[in-house]
């Protein structure tokens, strides 16, 4: 979209002549034009048509309130996300205030609008400055996470949170939140209102990096399993290449490999059903050796065991664990004790959660290079809205080296060289590891510095603010501190600006013009430069063999030739990150289907239908007729063991005379059972709207039981398909083909459970007529 089109100009042109008006307003005046647009609204006027007012009006407001004034890019931007878009926006445009405007227009409609960004600084952050803004103008804002650890959120403060006009939050937190909200039992109890509008802050991070693993939420422990410390003992025994093949971070057993399995867990079908968990323990110890690396996707401490390592920031996550038994599966290998499964009660992944919002929009400093899948996944355009000066920052071409060290070295060395004229230098790092490396030799230079591990989003924030200052010299991981402006000190400009050293090959492009965007923000000057080389990770992990080859002298190889091994290790490990959101999103579009019949079922009965009687008999014969099925003989013992697990505590002596050879007359028997049961217990309640209640509950238990089920055995397929492909088999069309299985055997548990619950429940109304139910 090209944004010189005069059509946009024109927008701009009208908002600042509806500022011109508005800035004659008394604050009260200016105040009221809310309730005047909200009327408008009422009365049939499209929120495209009060666009230019209303953005003059909150302008306006900022103006008064923060001293800001929107540039004409920043109305830009602002009009692209009104109407959906994603939107690159160069560091330092002021993307906080740009959000404002469509936040405050996409408000007035009274059906929320929702701003997500990627950490809790930043969301405690924008709400606290731009806050005043909306409340000025009459709207109410709310910040739906804490800026405190351990600080948790009821459902009544999420219910005053989520009502509000304007919420600033995080991506997970309203993650979580949607799943927990399909997880209430009673209407009460639910926060969240539909979804209108949001807008997603840093949306590469959130729509791209995040977005490869899905949110899960665990809950009780799943029954412990002991095949951990065997899976892991079989796989030390296998020999890549005979047993067992890598290739594209996938790993699977080779037919030598699938033979050896079978024979050391004496077993005759590695891929038979009834061996799922010691195939999945299996996997789950293959990847554990094969794909993970300590210190590079996790830890080990004495203190808190086994901690994962992000990938895209070097931070240390502890709390967080890797699902599918992966987390167990790595503390087994390292020689730890397995800290335990718990169960998956719900998962989506992010490209889902946003797809069901009507209007999505984003912004971010790099985005533009992957508009094709954005635009693919989230049918949004993506487009780019330019500076509001020109760029005059200097992007030095890369430096290439053979070696880790040399890189090292050189890369300081240039770093000691600037810090000698003042300028401050920001050197950017992939891990922690490598922060450390940097400090040790600027230390051994006698350069003070300071170091951004990106363990603390506060702290990091108060820090990387000063890396422009005279004499400052920062060492940081490439996401740490990111969504803060670094502004140049006093006559730094005259030096040069800032300047930013990239060390290292990074996982994408993306992140290497995150990195560059550093500096040079808002015209000021500044320079970049990559200091990369053949034994980077990603080149490493992506041209194995070339680098070999290479380093060990094989044949000769130029530096034209160093500089395309490394570009394509580039380029594949992107490639491979697409593949991996793709497969990601496949995998929940299959989970989706299950989820969007399960929760429609449950809202249901939430707000307030109720199951008529006759189906209820319906299921019940349906469960009499299936037993029936799978006994071709029966007998007394089988028979009463039925009634005592499904109808009845009571086993009627009139059974004693059934003929059970009879499967017409044992049916009778059994559904005139459930009839005397099911009326037992409406006696028992004694009121119609008691019942009711009942029976709502009752349902809901055992959707929820099953479909708690349902979603931990497909978390744990996921990972058992990965091993299928070895066999020429698509994981996908496996895990599909799985989980149609998986889910009618799910509905055949639930209309089990269902009559389980309602028959067989402890259930009685108290004095104060509320219903008490003791749940078989």
């Amino acid at each position: 979209m090209n944004w010189n089109n005069i059509r946009y100009n024109k927008i701009v042109k009208r908002v600042h002549k509806y500022r011109s008006t508005m800035s004659t307003l008394s604050d009260e005046q200016l105040a009221g034009q809310t309730t005047l647009f909200k009327q408008r609204l009422q009365k049939g006027e499209s929120l495209e048509r009060l666009l230019p007012e209303a953005f003059a009006a909150i302008s306006e407001a900022a103006r008064r309130i923060l001293g800001l004034n929107p540039f004409d890019v920043q109305i830009i931007g602002a009009i692209a996300l009104h109407r959906g878009c994603l939107a690159e926006m160069a560091t330092g445009e002021g993307k906080t205030l740009t959000a404002v405007l469509p936040l405050y227009l996409n408000a007035l409609s009274g059906k929320g609008a929702i701003l997500v960004t990627t950490n809790n600084y930043l969301a405690t952050r924008d709400y606290e400055e731009m806050g005043p803004v909306f409340r000025f103008m009459g709207l109410t804002v709310a910040v739906g996470c804490s800026d405190h650890l351990g600080t948790g959120f009821t459902n009544e403060d999420k219910k005053k949170i989520y009502a509000s006009d304007i919420v600033y939050t995080t991506h997970g937190s309203l993650g979580f939140d949607y799943l927990l909200n399909n997880l209430v039992t009673a209407s009460s109890q639910r926060f969240l209102r539909p979804f209108h509008y949001i807008i997603i802050d840093e949306a590469d991070s959130v729509l791209l990096d995040s977005a490869q693993t899905p949110l899960v939420i665990s809950g009780s422990p799943r029954v412990q399993s002991n095949l951990y410390s065997l899976a892991n003992t079989f796989v030390t025994l296998l020999k890549e290449g005979v047993e067992y093949e890598v290739e594209d971070k996938k790993v699977w057993l080779t037919e030598e490999g699938v033979h050896y399995a079978e024979v050391f867990f004496q077993i005759e079908n590695f891929y038979d059903e009834k061996y799922f968990e010691i195939n999945r323990h299996v996997i789950l110890a293959l990847r554990a050796h094969a794909l993970f690396e300590k210190e590079k996707d996790y830890t080990v401490t004495q203190e808190d065991g086994l901690i994962l390592l992000d990938s895209g920031t070097g931070r240390m996550m502890p709390g967080v664990k890797l699902r599918g038994g992966q987390h167990q599966a790595l503390e087994v290998k390292e020689g730890l004790k397995d800290s335990g499964e718990t169960r998956s009660i719900a998962s989506i992944t992010y490209q889902n959660l946003f797809l069901l919002f009507p209007k999505v929009a984003g912004m971010s400093g790099t985005i533009f290079d992957n508009k094709k899948e954005l635009e693919e996944v989230y049918h949004v355009r993506v487009v780019r809205i330019p500076t509001n000066k020109p760029v005059i920052r200097k992007d030095l071409p890369d430096v290439y080296f053979r070696s880790e060290d040399d890189k090292f070295c050189a890369a300081v060395e240039a770093a000691v060289e600037i810090h000698r004229h003042g300028r401050p230098v920001l050197l950017v790092v992939s891990t922690i590891a490598e922060t450390e490396r940097v400090s040790r030799f600027l230390i051994k230079n006698q350069i003070p510095h300071n170091v951004l591990n990106a363990n603390n989003a506060f702290w990091e924030a108060s820090i990387i603010k000063e890396a422009g200052q005279l004499n400052a010299v920062t060492v940081a991981t490439a996401m740490a501190g990111r969504g803060t402006d670094i502004r140049l000190g006093d006559s730094v400009d005259k030096l040069g600006g800032l300047a930013v050293i990239g060390i290292g090959r990074m996982a994408n492009t993306r992140l290497e013009r995150q990195v560059r965007g550093r500096a040079g923000r808002q015209g000021d000057p500044g320079t970049s430069q990559f200091f990369v080389a053949l034994t980077d990770e990603v080149v490493k992990r992506n041209q194995v063999d070339q680098v070999n080859k290479v380093l060990s002298g094989k044949y000769r190889c130029s530096d034209r030739k160093v500089t395309a091994i490394i570009k394509k290790a580039q380029n594949l490990e992107e490639e491979y990150a697409i593949r991996s959101r793709k497969q990601s999103m496949d995998y929940d579009k299959v989970i989706k289907k299950q989820r969007n019949l399960i929760y429609a079922l449950r809202n249901r009965l939430l707000d307030g239908e109720i199951i008529p009687i006759q189906r209820f008999f319906e299921i019940a014969d349906e469960n009499i007729n299936e037993f029936l099925l799978q006994h071709k003989i029966l007998n007394a013992p089988i028979v009463n063991r039925y009634i005592l697990d499904n109808i009845s505590y009571h086993v009627s002596a009139a059974n004693h005379d059934l003929n059970y050879q009879n499967k017409t007359e044992v049916a009778r028997e059994l559904k005139e059972r459930v009839h005397l049961s099911f009326q037992q217990q409406k006696d028992r309640i004694g009121n119609e709207k008691g019942f009711n209640s009942f029976i709502q509950i009752a349902m809901l238990t055992a959707i929820d039981e099953s479909w708690v089920e349902e979603v931990d055995y497909l978390q744990q397929l996921q990972s058992a398909v990965m091993g299928r492909s070895f066999a020429q088999r698509d994981p996908i069309l496996e895990f599909e083909n799985d989980a149609f299985d998986s889910y009618h055997k799910m509905e055949i548990r639930i209309k089990q459970r269902v009559v389980q619950v309602i028959l067989l429940s402890d259930v009685y109304l108290d004095d104060q007529e509320n219903l008490h139910i003791i749940f078989r």
